[in-house]
């Protein structure tokens, strides 16, 4: 079954855009609202990055005084594998980081201080999302997990964007059986009660991005899934490649390769090699999503490599593929 591409999916840069535009609203939104002594920790989720014991970090901390005191990691917490480079420490320090140890009790982090007031929350939440996207090489908001904290405990929050909330509940299991989904919003809410399982977190913590679309983090790979309402569908679909040349051995590669799936389709659109797989919403059944879902994680995780072989592009987030802020360069101290 072929699927029209719709701009959602056609042009991947607009698409990564939005969502970490929305995450930084999101954001701005809810750093005046930090109680005195609450903390807000947002992390490059290690599991989906492949950074390993490396823990891409910041804080914000709310004082008695309405200050936002915020805390970015550097090399001297990072094994020396992660550490960033020259480049990557200039790049802080434009964004309006100070060296670690010149703000007071920052110790080994970069530090910041702001307001909880006027347009200081909307410029820190800007410093912090560029911070976790270009510095520390977070491909999408959805790659980040957070979680905030006050002096009595964990603090209920607003989502932030499509980021994942740490959530000390179990996820609630993924129904058994299957069902008629009658209409959009009953397909909608199970498969999000689907994938929320898949993802360890709760319905209402999972956060569709301004197409609707869910994201999952896979290794190198990135995986949507978007509830379709004519003719009721599920599609489970990824940018396999992005930056690639459109030409003919690619199409044949990409025709041929189709060919031999037993569902679903690879094309190219807007310089980005896409792989769908398709989940028919009518009479929707759970297990039906789940193996779409784990099918398209190695299907994704597999053709981004193969086919970068073969054509060159970029992977969603190959480790030799992003930019180059880590691995050190002569006279950077592991300080800084």
């Amino acid at each position: 079954m072929l699927l029209d591409d719709e701009a959602g999916t056609a042009d991947l840069r607009e698409k990564v855009a939005r969502a970490w535009g929305e995450f930084t609203h999101a954001l701005a939104d809810l750093l005046p609202t930090l109680p005195a002594g609450g903390q807000l920790d947002l992390t490059l989720d290690p599991t989906a990055s492949g950074t390993g014991d490396a823990s891409y970090s910041a804080t914000v901390t709310a004082t008695d005084d309405r200050r936002l005191v915020a805390r970015a990691v550097g090399n001297a917490s990072l094994p020396e594998e992660f550490r960033m480079n020259r480049s990557a420490i200039a790049d802080l320090v434009a964004l309006g980081w100070s060296p670690p140890g010149v703000e007071p009790d920052s110790g080994d982090w970069f530090g910041l201080t702001s307001t909880a007031t006027g347009d200081d929350p909307a410029h820190l939440a800007t410093v912090l999302a560029r911070t976790m996207r270009d510095i520390y090489g977070a491909p999408h908001p959805a790659f980040l997990v957070y979680l905030a904290a006050g002096p009595d405990g964990p603090l209920p929050v607003p989502p932030l964007g499509t980021a994942r909330a740490v959530s000390a509940g179990r996820p609630p299991p993924p129904p058994a059986g299957g069902g008629l989904a009658d209409d959009l919003g009953s397909l909608r809410e199970q498969v999000h009660t689907v994938i929320a399982a898949m993802q360890q977190t709760t319905p209402d913590q999972l956060m569709a991005d301004p197409d609707g679309d869910i994201g999952i983090r896979a290794g190198t790979a990135m995986v949507f899934v978007r509830v379709r309402d004519d003719p009721p569908l599920v599609d489970v679909f990824s940018p396999v490649l992005t930056g690639i040349e459109p030409t003919e051995p690619l199409y044949g590669r990409l025709s041929e390769l189709t060919n031999r799936m037993p569902v679903g389709r690879l094309y190219c659109a807007n310089e980005t090699v896409w792989a769908s797989v398709p989940v028919f919403g009518r009479n929707f059944q759970p297990s039906h999503l789940m193996l779409a879902v784990q099918v398209m994680i190695g299907l994704a995780d597999e053709l981004d490599d193969r086919l970068h072989g073969e054509f060159g592009g970029r992977r969603f987030f190959g480790e030799d593929d992003k930019p180059s802020h880590h691995g050190e360069s002569p006279g950077t101290g592991m300080y800084l």
